[in-house]
């Protein structure tokens, strides 16, 4: 039976539809987390080159990834504002138009991915173990891209209606069959299925993920407003695929700069030896589950704004955005207090390496000081993309995750001569002069969109005619 699915978001109380987006979206990224955490305890029990391997390749792969990535902010953009404006047929064009452009962008960038992924381990690596397994566990995980990229396409678009729970569901089921799949694909079943070793660890993401590809299409086109699609409504419509392109692309330059200044970052550790880059992948799991409730928050901002900002009601974006930071600076808080409490224990659950364990409660600590930024950081990029200029993001990250790192990281560890602490430090120098830009730079793009987040305004326009989206 078919849904409508709709959530009117211009209505109502902001702070129930935070709760009822960002809860749901926590859980899901919740589960998806641990579904990366039980990867690399597995890689651990096999060796720390594992480990080490599974943190190159993830990076790799990742920077393809954020290609989805961006399709998914911006099915939520382009399709929360249409919803707003009250105009549905331009909200179903751009469901449809999404899906056929993430199965094309997805085979394209799996078929590139066979060169750079490697080229990109190779880069930041030295010859070893690790550096075969990273490379190996990237080339098997690229089969899965165009499943990732369909999830989080049709995640956009159920986000912009309001629903954030259909994830969360794919990706708990997702977790309970890596949990099950991981055991099974690495040893196999003794005396009658030979094991597969480290391949099972790549496989088993694989399997999973495409059941949630099939899941969450199936919950985009089951619904009332997707009704009676033929083959086609999928045809490659130019105009619309280039406002698609216009809103993933600077996302998605966004993200491979995210991902590629991990890259930095590895590659800086890497002279400090395998136990560093372990100590780092282990590291950076561990700081997602507590930065969980943040981004499930922020990311319910999206939907909220984008929807808002169709239907004009500006007034109710200043609320959003204060109810967001205000919430997420007391979640930091919690998380940073729990690094210094439970940080060292944490890390012991992955690996008994005391040099890994080292590493990784250095990055942690230093880390703890940052997470208010991240915060403020995620709710920008969230502002930024529901206002449909997701441009700034890719400027705020350039300097942020590239020009930044690389920056500071050459003071501290190249010329103060510091330690891995010196790599660590100088991602969090990065990170506190990108927040600086980052705020002016959505001070003037809220400004110049709605009158500035700070402008008291006590009368809500109303949404433009439809005829502006036909």
């Amino acid at each position: 039976m078919a849904h409508t699915f709709d959530s009117n978001l211009t209505r109502g109380s902001v702070v129930t539809h935070f709760r009822r987006l960002a809860v749901p979206a926590a859980m899901g990224m919740l589960f998806n987390t641990l579904y990366n955490i039980v990867d690399m305890y597995f890689a651990g029990m096999l060796s720390t080159s594992a480990q080490a391997g599974i943190s190159l390749g993830y990076q790799a792969f990742y920077i393809a990834l954020s290609v989805g990535v961006g399709l998914g902010a911006a099915m939520g953009a382009l399709v929360g504002n249409a919803l707003g404006a009250g105009a549905r047929g331009p909200a179903r064009r751009f469901a449809v138009q999404g899906l056929g452009f993430g199965v094309l962008a997805a085979l394209f960038l799996a078929a590139a991915g066979q060169w750079f992924g490697p080229f990109i381990v190779t880069l930041v690596s030295d010859p070893g173990d690790y550096r075969d397994a990273g490379t190996r566990y990237f080339q098997l995980l690229s089969l899965a891209l165009p499943a990732f990229f369909l999830a989080f396409c049709c995640n956009g678009i159920l986000q912009a209606h309001g629903d954030s729970k259909s994830f969360q569901r794919a990706l708990m089921w997702a977790f309970f069959a890596n949990v099950g799949l991981n055991p099974l694909l690495i040893y196999g079943v003794p005396g009658a299925v030979p094991g597969l070793g480290f391949d099972g660890l790549a496989l088993s993401t694989v399997a999973s993920q495409c059941g949630v590809m099939v899941y969450m299409v199936w919950q985009v086109l089951k619904r009332r407003n997707m009704r009676r699609l033929r083959l086609e409504n999928f045809r490659p419509n130019a105009a619309i695929y280039s406002a698609i392109a216009q809103q993933t692309l600077p996302i998605a330059l966004s993200m491979m700069v995210l991902f590629l200044s991990g890259f930095v970052v590895q590659y800086a550790l890497k002279e400090f030896g395998e136990h560093a880059v372990a100590g780092f992948g282990v590291a950076i799991r561990i700081e997602q589950v507590l930065l969980l409730p943040v981004m499930g928050l922020t990311g319910a901002l999206l939907p909220i704004v984008a929807q808002n900002f169709g239907a004009r009601a500006f007034d109710r974006i200043r609320q959003a955005v204060g109810i967001c930071m205000g919430f997420g600076l007391l979640m930091t808080i919690l998380a940073s207090v729990a690094i210094w409490v439970f940080g060292k224990s944490i890390m012991g659950l992955f690996t008994d390496d005391p040099d890994v364990i080292r590493v990784g409660l250095a990055y942690l600590r230093i880390d703890s000081l940052l997470l208010p930024i991240y915060m403020a950081l995620f709710t920008f990029n969230s502002l930024l993309q529901a206002l449909k200029r997701p441009i700034w993001t890719v400027w705020i990250s350039m300097y942020r995750q590239g020009i930044g790192i690389g920056l500071f990281v050459w003071i501290f560890v190249g010329l103060l001569g510091f330690d891995e602490h010196g790599v660590f430090i100088g991602v969090g120098c990065a990170v506190f002069t990108g927040s600086i830009l980052a705020s002016i730079i959505v001070h003037r793009v809220a400004k110049t969109s709605f009158g500035g987040l700070f402008r008291n305004c006590h009368e809500t326009i109303r949404p433009s005619p439809k005829a502006h989206w036909s």
